[in-house]
């Protein structure tokens, strides 16, 4: 049965973006057929983030209904699938809501996971994912704001009967951050993993690619991991070193049609 993941946040700045991107690449390593969208159509960040920020068919197209969502779906060399939005302005225009449904619909016939990339906070754009949901993963901080907002979009999520949990990012283990503890008691709600800070995101991102490929054996990538496997139901393996790659990715900078191709 394909499962549909809504990745959202009550503000911006906590990772949503980098959370979808490393949890899509995290499931496609396990094996498991991954398309993962980017639905927020103001200010995409997918396919930035991921080396390409300029592309000819989108899913602003889609929703304008002058493309199907097969032709807006893009591979990452990884092997992990991408459905895109545009940076344009003009592909801002006449988009319908009411096509959302069904690509995504049409998306079920080529994936195990869907993972929906959703805009921050609590306007129309960002509620939209919520109505095609199996399960929303809330990203927050563990500051006492972060967690405020993500309070906001868990309340609006269980009206809708949507089933939530949250994935606490950039954990410093400091004094200034709130504890498990404390952060249960204001959401009530699951907490589904814990991302720490790490540089290696930082460096990822600077690559354009996701930190489960170029830092594999760090403590992101690891957490990163550790969520996809609770996902996907999969024991997980024995410890064992994974060879770090030791590709110089800054050196090839691989371009839009080098890295990412349409699929057939």
């Amino acid at each position: 049965m394909v499962k549909t993941i809504v990745i959202s946040s009550g503000k911006g700045g906590v990772g949503k973006t980098v959370t979808a991107i490393n949890l899509a690449s995290a499931l496609n390593s396990l094996g498991k057929e991954t398309i993962l969208v980017d639905s927020n159509l103001t200010t995409p960040n997918v396919a930035v983030n991921l080396g390409a920020p300029v592309i000819p068919i989108t899913l602003n197209h889609v929703l304008q209904g002058r493309k199907p969502i097969q032709e807006a779906i893009y591979q990452h060399y990884s092997g992990t699938k991408i459905v895109p939005s545009s940076l344009a302005l003009k592909d801002l225009r006449g988009i319908s809501a009411l096509r959302f449904r069904p690509a995504i619909d049409e998306l079920k016939k080529h994936a195990d996971y869907i993972i929906i990339d959703s805009a921050a906070g609590l306007g129309h754009e960002a509620l939209l994912p919520f109505s095609v949901a199996d399960e929303l993963f809330i990203v927050t901080n563990p500051e006492t704001a972060a967690i405020t907002d993500a309070l906001k979009t868990i309340k609006v999520a269980e009206k809708m009967n949507k089933q939530v949990s949250v994935i606490i990012n950039r954990i410093r283990k400091d004094k200034k951050e709130l504890s498990d503890k404390e952060i249960k008691a204001i959401i009530e709600k699951p907490i589904l993993a814990r991302i720490p800070e790490d540089t290696a995101i930082r460096e990822s991102l600077m690559l354009r690619d996701s930190v489960i490929h170029t830092h594999p054996r760090s403590s992101s990538a690891k957490a990163y991991r550790r969520l996809a496997e609770k996902i996907a139901g999969i024991k997980p393996e024995p410890k064992e070193e994974r060879k770090e790659n030791k590709t110089n990715r800054q050196k090839t900078s691989p371009g839009f049609f080098r890295w990412m191709f349409k699929e057939d």
